[in-house]
């Protein structure tokens, strides 16, 4: 447990160092936050929804504050699988799993944290139907951090199941690029998945994708009820386990048939 603590110390510290990306990061999703609740704005003065905009508007800032939770990986990893450096972390000795899991929750967390917290700040000043709403109470904002937390943990789960994809081919591209557009898609970056059909929501709602901002998001705006809070936990924590057991059983089968590309 100590070395993926230090693992996960050290990740972090790297991370700080970026700040220049951090500026330009917050920057970048305050601008296109902008734009997608104009867009949405216009849309309800034409056609108004059953959603409140002002659920909506907070849908899109919650989503922008944590775009690095979703699409940030490990590409040092990546390069190593590229060039046959994962040789050489293969002869740790330590669990691979368990040591690029703590990376990456440290690289996402605190990018993560560094871009919500000025983004939020500036979303909450924005007048009614445009910024950020307050929470619908206490213990809604508690429970959604929770379910933020847990979000995070799946996440991870599901990079290192791309990673681990990666080890059976030559370009790490493809694979990516199919993978972050179907998560982009169905974890509601692209379109709230609270504008979707019914028929569709009960369906995606159950998916890992949903577990990763959707649910925490849903409590946080008061969609679910603080009644129905332990229930969307409970999906989120069941995909946690399933998503790290296909991980770990992944990476087990991929590191003894690896071939080390490279020299």
């Amino acid at each position: 447990m100590k070395a993926y603590l230090s693992t996960f110390v050290m990740r972090w510290k790297m991370e700080l160092q970026y700040r220049g990306a951090v500026i330009g990061g917050v920057i970048c999703q305050i601008f296109f936050g902008l734009i997608l609740v104009s867009l949405y704005g216009a849309l309800y003065r034409s056609k108004p929804q059953a959603l409140p905009l002002e659920a909506v508007a907070s849908y899109v800032w919650l989503q922008q504050a944590f775009f690095r939770m979703l699409l940030s990986t490990d590409v040092e990893l990546l390069d190593k699988i590229r060039t046959g450096g994962i040789a050489y972390e293969l002869c740790r000795p330590i669990h691979l799993y368990g040591f690029y899991y703590a990376r990456m929750l440290a690289q996402k967390l605190l990018g993560s944290l560094l871009r919500a917290a000025p983004m939020l700040a500036v979303a909450l000043l924005l007048p009614r139907g445009m910024g950020l709403m307050a929470p619908v109470s206490p213990a809604a904002l508690i429970v959604a951090v929770i379910g933020l937390l847990l979000g995070l943990l799946c996440v991870c789960a599901l990079d290192n199941i791309t990673m681990a994809l990666t080890m059976r081919t030559l370009d790490h591209r493809g694979v990516m690029a199919m993978l972050n557009l179907l998560m982009m898609f169905l974890a509601g970056n692209i379109l709230p998945l609270t504008l979707f059909p019914d028929s569709w929501q009960r369906v995606i709602t159950l998916l890992p994708y949903a577990q990763l901002l959707d649910t925490p998001i849903r409590i946080y705006t008061g969609q679910y009820a603080l009644a129905e809070a332990p229930q969307a936990l409970l999906i989120q924590l069941v995909w946690i386990i399933l998503l790290v057991a296909l991980g770990e059983w992944l990476w087990a089968r991929h590191q003894k048939r690896l071939v080390i590309q490279g020299g």
